[in-house]
């Protein structure tokens, strides 16, 4: 007994150091990112962020200058000649109808607060940079803001898979759905869009929720519930997660019935009456918001008013479509999905729950409208599974590892099969921003490829070197670029 808790008292040392070693090449991967954020609102973007920047800089939610200062084609179908808004931008209450979620401007408000401070520090020594939300400093600390989630979001999901499986395959998965999946499209060039920031709450809610896993103290239950509503803040769709504390403490009702456990029946409902508190008091900053522009707190705009069809006649689509198909564009994310049936035994109750929520969460998408996403890279809707993403991909490394003699080969193998998934990923990713291709309805996956192997060799270097140094030239360039394609389409 003594000599193998001697052996595991040698062991944890090495555990402990090769989790650093891999935390700190992600973190060293991270830093190297940070010249490609881009500090620029639009699309989506300019509602999600209206809800940081009124607030901070006039003290309420009227949203009529972020509109007036948003991208050409988002103002141009809004705003009337004269700079007034259109009058079907308000609602019935008088206030602009932004019926985006307001979970981003949380998250980013530590780092807006920090930009208005330095700026008025700044003006003080006389700068004079301008202190309205729209000026470079509030830009670059809401870009920041969504790497940093983006990247937090993905050390957390390295840290639920790497409960499961060996570090180096949760470590190599981490790095393969980070450069192969939709992911750093909205972590760096779209930060203004909510999809980084959803990663990461979802990610915390199954790590947090994982860890304590039939052992919650009150307290836990409580924190879940706060991680829960600002999960729901951020992205609505994220409340299909709520599933799995529902069926796991259904299961343990069934299981204290049969066992007459009644008092522990008695205290698992008052836990849960705790985490709904705990969940509806960290969604009231969507309640009050809607309340106020919307005049109730179940009125949410455009999506209480769309065509849902809850027959989910988008199911193929959704992961198959030339429009964005999740499995189309993003290929590696079938590999991921495939790893959640090679799961070891013990993760098999833990692989239910995920299969679960991401079920959920598909049969929402298939049932919306605009489950494509319009000028959506990939389906972005899907980034909010990024952390069941990365541990099924890590299940099926380690199983794919077996069929080799040594595990490094097994390593190599799996990292040069991956790095071709990331090269595809980062070539569609310049196409799609450069506009070689549609951003909005069907593509040519000829034209893709055609794209793949002469296009993009061809004009990435000019590019990107335009991106990193004439970066506001260029993001010009690619507007007027969208907005003629979109009149060409609307003409055809």
């Amino acid at each position: 007994m003594r000599q193998e808790t001697s052996r595991e008292s040698k062991k944890l040392p090495s555990v402990i150091t090769e989790f650093r070693a891999f935390v700190g090449i992600l973190f060293i991967v991270f830093l190297c990112s940070l010249p490609f954020v881009n500090p620029i609102v639009h699309g989506d973007g300019v509602g999600y962020y209206a809800y940081a920047r009124a607030p901070l800089i006039q003290h309420n939610l009227r949203f009529e200058e972020d509109w007036r200062h948003a991208n050409l084609y988002f103002s141009s179908t809004r705003i009337l000649p004269n700079g007034q808004l259109r009058p079907e931008e308000y609602s019935e209450t008088g206030y602009v109808e932004n019926f985006f979620s307001v979970g981003p401007a949380m998250l980013w408000s530590p780092f807006l607060l920090l930009a208005h401070a330095s700026v008025a520090l700044a003006d003080s020594l006389g700068a004079h940079v301008s202190a309205d939300g729209f000026s470079s400093p509030y830009l670059l600390a809401m870009a920041i803001g969504t790497a940093v989630y983006g990247f937090l979001g993905l050390l957390l999901s390295f840290s639920l898979a790497r409960k499961y499986v060996d570090e180096h395959w949760a470590f190599l998965a981490t790095l393969a759905i980070w450069g192969a999946s939709s992911l750093p499209v909205y972590m760096y060039f779209n930060p203004a869009w909510s999809h980084a920031h959803s990663a990461f709450v979802a990610a915390l809610f199954l790590w947090f929720w994982d860890r304590k896993q039939g052992e919650r103290t009150e307290f836990q239950w409580i924190v879940l519930g706060l991680i829960a509503g600002l999960m729901v803040d951020v992205y609505f769709v994220n409340g299909v997660f709520l599933t799995i504390p529902l069926i796991e403490s259904l299961i343990a009702y069934g299981k204290e019935f049969r066992s007459k456990a009644y008092f522990r029946m008695i205290r698992l409902f008052a836990a849960n009456l705790l985490f709904l508190c705990a969940t509806t008091l960290a969604f009231l900053p969507t309640l009050i918001t809607r309340y106020v522009i919307f005049g109730g707190i179940s009125r949410f705009g455009a999506y209480t008013v769309l065509p849902w069809d809850w027959s989910a006649p988008h199911w193929r689509a959704v992961l198959l479509s030339s429009e964005h198909g999740l499995l189309t564009w993003t290929p590696v994310l079938l590999l991921s999905i495939a790893g959640l049936f090679c799961a070891p035994r013990a993760a098999k109750p833990f692989v239910y729950y995920l299969a679960l929520a991401a079920a959920a969460f598909y049969y929402v998408i298939s049932s919306y409208p605009y489950w494509h996403g319009m000028s959506s890279f990939g389906n972005r809707f899907f980034i909010s599974l990024t952390p069941i993403f990365v541990v099924g991909l890590a299940f099926l490394l380690q199983r794919f590892s077996q069929l080799f003699r040594l595990p490094r080969r097994a390593f190599v193998t799996s990292s040069l099969c991956l790095l071709l998934f990331v090269f595809w990923n980062l070539g569609l990713i310049f196409q799609w921003g450069a506009h070689l291709i549609p951003v909005r309805g069907p593509v040519s996956f000829a034209e893709v490829t055609h794209n793949q192997f002469h296009a993009v060799p061809q004009q990435a270097a000019v590019k990107v070197r335009a991106y990193l140094f004439r970066r506001n030239e260029l993001m010009k360039q690619i507007e007027e670029k969208d907005v003629e394609q979109i009149n060409r389409s609307e003409q055809e």
